[in-house]
């Protein structure tokens, strides 16, 4: 067991002194003439020294133990803001409070200047990063690996309501967090030729560029385990021609290192022309490559046998991503590390493990072989001897790695992996019968599940003080590191003190999301209406159409009734639409338009109003989700995978609105039928729903309210200047609706009025919110890694 000295044991007054040394040794500034930025960056270099201590006797702990490391292969770790989450896991609160009390300054003003590392954009990338600190808190030796975009996704903005796409600028400052290794270099080819040389190959790649690291540490609680992030950043083989600056050519001059960078700059580039798909899969080539290059780099640093590799090694692919690293482990060890062909299989297979993340065929990615051929030659011919050594050894199989001249990565990764994990209880059993029926059929073993799971420091302890104020101060701080222990809240819930602290915690962070969304966004909302909450990725399956359509004809009922007994809601929206994807962006039009028309509603405005706030990112949903009464949760059943965002609100008690979908069926099981507001078609009923014909007209017809709402969206109610705006939305809700819209509006109105009932008795609502947390502990991310460890990586904790 790997012990060391407690870093979260430090003096007021050394702490103090250490940020006033950053701020002038490392800074250059007196406390006289800094800016908010010279003191958020001082005291980032004073909490990261502690950090590195840690990160450093870890390594070497992992070294000395010849421990098995984890690495965890992704091109999203959605990380947010790390000022508050070390502080928070070094138990340093205290002592920078102190420390800024004594400048005159706010901390909270300083934590806050910190930009959201732009490194994903969803479920994917946040799930990275719970994994990631829940590593490291339960002590496993582990690495994750990524791609250091410069630009991230895009910032969204709205100009008259429609989705603008900007670059971020996360890296215009500094990063104070990552350390750059330039020693840590790897060559990555692309194209070229391939010639035979005995037994092995040769690949001459056309062009190259070098994987440059940049680490940063990621530490855990109470600062005992620290482990690394490393990202790679494209650089060009030669930077600069000299020559060509000489004669004039300024631009072309510095082209190799536009050209290089390109492959870093942003996070999934838009893929509807032949040139984004290049760029993509370079991408996924280019971080997987180098990734795996320093990964054999520090095995073979301490052994000398390759065949040891599985023992040693746990590769999990984070989607399909990284699928390439089959074929490229394989190559790296045949090729160059001149390992028998069957025997280069079994250890990369021994060492992969893939995690499925969809049932959407068209997110299981596919490349056109010809694609492959040109930018990857070596590999596409490795991909037909792995597959047809799989169709060798299974004679009866259906699915096949190549089919229709396409490499399919969803099938190539089951193949080349020793365990294949669902992130649900229900995603895991539609695998087996959906996606992978034939390959499940195969390889009965194979499939496991690992329900996903969220980080109770961040999304708790660090993003809502006042509620785990009030559960330290009623079971104490054990439930931090082993959130089963919430679970000791239940007897609590009755006690007419506690729940009058709960819902007051409840009420205050309502009243600070208000104020901030004045301020901020010139929103004005009463924190006594229900906050009603849908942020997450626009999709169509995530049907936020579903929820506006509600919305629009909730606002005709109130309009028809003025006086009834109406329950204030306000309908809060976020989340981006990839840049290609035009019918989200349409739907974010839909909402921005509606929300227009509601909000400027003199007879509505009481009682309903709906907002979408821009930019949707970790920041941003550690202010929504503390202050939420309402978490929609209303993907099409069978089509969510997991889901975490639901985790995260049930932790904070949140109510869910939700569908027989993801991890809402085990979330439901958890915190019991009567906490949970269910409505919508289950999975087997959606695939029957959706064989009859004019399903959705049929759906309209028997539903007024539905029809009336559809209407006044064709009838341009939203969009006067522009009556057909949203036609192909009401094309799609009135015709082919394969995400069932229509089909399950009927049965989310009738949640949706129940959900005004329940919420009208404030004891009662207030008792279900404090049963969601106190029965959310099991979505703790600690217990997934203690899954995945057990079952899949074989691996242990140093600690």
């Amino acid at each position: 067991m790997y012990q060391d000295k407690d870093l979260t044991n430090v003096p007021a007054s050394e702490f103090r002194d250490a940020i006033l040394r950053h701020l002038t040794y490392t800074l250059a500034k007196d406390p006289g003439h800094a800016q908010i930025y010279d003191w958020r960056m001082a005291l980032s270099f004073a909490v990261r020294e502690r950090i590195v201590d840690r990160w450093i006797a870890s390594t070497r702990a992992t070294y000395a133990k010849g421990a098995k490391r984890v690495y965890y292969l992704s091109m999203e770790f959605l990380i947010g803001r790390l000022l508050e989450d070390a502080i928070v896991n070094l138990r340093l609160e205290e002592q920078a409070e102190a420390a800024f009390r004594e400048f005159g300054i706010d901390l909270d003003t300083v934590v806050t200047d910190e930009p959201d590392a732009a490194l994903g954009n969803g479920g994917l990338g946040r799930l990275a990063a719970c994994f990631l600190e829940s590593l490291s808190t339960l002590g496993c030796p582990a690495y994750g690996y990524g791609i250091r975009y410069e630009h991230g996704l895009f910032r969204q903005s709205f100009v008259e309501g429609r989705q603008m796409e900007a670059p971020e600028t996360w890296l215009e400052q500094p990063h104070a967090w990552e350390f750059e290794r330039p020693e840590a270099r790897f060559e990555v080819g692309f194209g070229g030729d391939v010639s035979e040389n005995g037994a092995r190959a040769l690949w001459t790649p056309a062009e190259a560029v070098h994987a440059e690291a940049y680490d940063t540490p990621i530490v855990g609680w109470q600062g005992k385990w620290a482990n690394t992030l490393r990202l790679w950043s494209a650089k060009p083989i030669h930077a600069f021609d000299l020559d060509r600056f000489n004669r004039g050519e300024y631009a072309a001059a510095a082209e190799p290192e536009a050209l290089a960078r390109t492959i870093s700059r942003v996070l999934y580039p838009d893929d509807t022309t032949e040139q984004g798909k290049e760029l993509r899969l370079k991408q996924e080539y280019f971080f997987t490559a180098a990734s795996l290059r320093d990964i054999l780099r520090r095995f073979c640093s301490e052994h000398d046998d390759l065949r040891k590799l599985p023992a040693k090694v746990a590769i999990q692919l984070n989607d399909t991503h990284p699928a390439i690293a089959g074929p490229e482990l394989v190559r790296l060890l045949h090729d160059e590390h001149g390992m028998a062909f069957d025997d280069a299989v079994e250890a990369a297979r021994g060492t992969l493990s893939y995690t499925n993340h969809t049932l959407l065929p068209e997110a299981l990615e596919r490349w056109s072989e010809g694609l492959m051929g040109r930018l990857l030659p070596r590999h596409l011919t490795l991909i037909e001897r792995i597959d047809a050594a799989h169709a060798k050894a299974n004679p009866k199989r259906k699915s096949t790695a190549l089919a229709e001249g396409h490499v399919n990565m969803g099938e190539l990764s089951f193949i080349m992996a020793h365990k294949v994990n669902g992130v649900s209880a229900l995603h895991t059993d539609l695998m087996k019968s959906t996606v992978f029926e034939d390959l499940n059929a195969l390889h009965p073993d194979r499939i496991v599940n690992q329900t996903n799971g969220v980080t109770p420091r961040r999304w708790l302890l660090s993003s809502n003080p006042r509620l785990s104020g009030l559960i330290t101060e009623t079971i104490g701080e054990g439930w931090v590191d082993d959130a089963d222990r919430l679970q000791e809240l239940e007897p609590h819930v009755e006690d007419a003190g506690f729940a009058a602290a709960y819902a007051e915690a409840k009420r205050a962070n309502k009243a600070d999301l208000a104020h901030w969304m004045a301020e901020a966004h010139g929103v004005s909302v009463d924190p006594q209406a229900m906050f009603d909450v849908q942020i997450k990725r626009i999709h169509e399956y995530k049907r936020q159409h579903l929820n506006i359509l509600e919305a629009i004809a909730l606002w005709q009922e109130i309009r028809d009734n003025p006086d009834a007994n109406w329950t204030p809601r306000v309908k809060i929206f976020g989340g981006k639409a990839a840049p290609g994807y035009v019918f989200a962006k349409k739907i974010i039009h839909l909402i921005n338009d509606v929300a227009e028309v509601l909000n400027a509603d003199p007879v509505t405005s009481p009682y309903l109003k709906v907002v979408f706030l821009p930019n949707y990112n970790v920041s941003l949903a550690e202010k929504l989700i503390p202050a939420s009464d309402l978490s929609e949760q209303i993907s099409t059943a069978g089509k969510e995978a997991s889901g975490t965002g639901n985790m995260k609100f049930a932790l904070n008690g949140a109510l869910t609105v939700g569908t027989l979908d993801g991890a809402n069926v085990e979330i439901r099981d958890w915190v019991k039928p009567e906490n949970f507001f269910l409505f919508g078609m289950t999975a087997e009923e959606v695939v029957a729903r959706r064989a009859i014909k004019d399903h959705a007209g049929q759906a309209i017809k028997a539903d007024p309210r539905l029809a009336r709402a559809i209407a006044a969206i064709k009838e341009g109610a939203f969009s006067k200047d522009e009556p057909d705006r949203f036609h192909d939305i009401v094309e799609n809700l009135s015709g082919p609706d394969y995400f069932l819209v229509s089909s399950d509006f009927t049965d989310y109105w009738r949640a949706q009025r129940e959900i005004d009932t329940a919420y009208r008795d404030t004891a009662a609502w207030t008792r279900m919110a404090a049963l969601n947390t106190a029965r959310s502990g099991w979505f703790s991310s600690d217990r997934t890694i203690r899954g995945y460890m057990q079952d899949i990586w074989r691996a242990t904790s140093l600690l």
